[in-house]
């Protein structure tokens, strides 16, 4: 994990209508380098590190975000920071990303096939346990959708030991509409 030139790292916190609250997203000149759906932090990152003084930088992270939320919009479309991710991790997030869009889902299993970077692994499902735990390190949470990451016997986890990630998984499958809404659903109509 390269985390050079990640002093510059600002934070841009969003409001959300999440189980878990706010989301935090890390800046950097280049893009958004880290998302985290907590305020612990991610990798050793603390989330709250100083807050973005650029106005153009906050202001295209909240108002992509908010649209997401309300499902105004589909795609976050934001520049990535990828300095966060490397190597197999990296490949198999850039392939969820350009892959897996709205209102769609894949298998942990499925991914690891497609990413290409398992072939040398033979034992069954050890390329998707590991595809499991790439989810779970994901800095680029929402941005590059884990959430859409899915077991093949149901949901799958989400946010390792995080007593919310079950609920905010849900949550936004439904909002995608790849989970029919349950009578205490509290988002937009989709």
């Amino acid at each position: 994990m390269d985390r050079s030139g990640l002093a510059d790292l600002t934070w841009v916190t969003v409001g959300t209508p999440l189980p878990s609250g706010p989301m935090r997203f890390g800046v950097t000149d280049r893009g958004v380098a880290a998302a985290t759906y907590t305020a612990d932090g991610l990798g050793g990152l603390p989330a709250g590190g100083p807050p973005c003084s650029d106005g153009r930088r906050a202001e295209l992270v909240t108002e992509r975000v908010t649209a997401y939320f309300t499902a105004r919009r589909r795609t976050l479309d934001l520049p990535l920071d990828w300095r966060l991710s490397s190597g197999p991790h990296r490949a198999v997030l850039q392939r969820l990303q350009a892959d897996v869009g709205w209102g769609r889902t894949i298998t942990y299993g499925e991914l690891a096939s497609l990413s290409g970077v398992f072939e040398e692994l033979t034992e069954p499902g050890a390329a998707a346990r590991t595809v499991g735990q790439m989810m779970g390190a994901n800095p680029l949470s929402l941005l590059v959708p884990c959430h859409r990451v899915v077991a093949a016997d149901g949901l799958g986890g989400f946010g390792a030991g995080w007593r919310e990630g079950p609920e905010v998984k849900r949550w936004l499958l439904t909002l995608e509409g790849v989970l029919q809404p349950t009578l205490d659903w509290d988002g937009p109509e989709v």
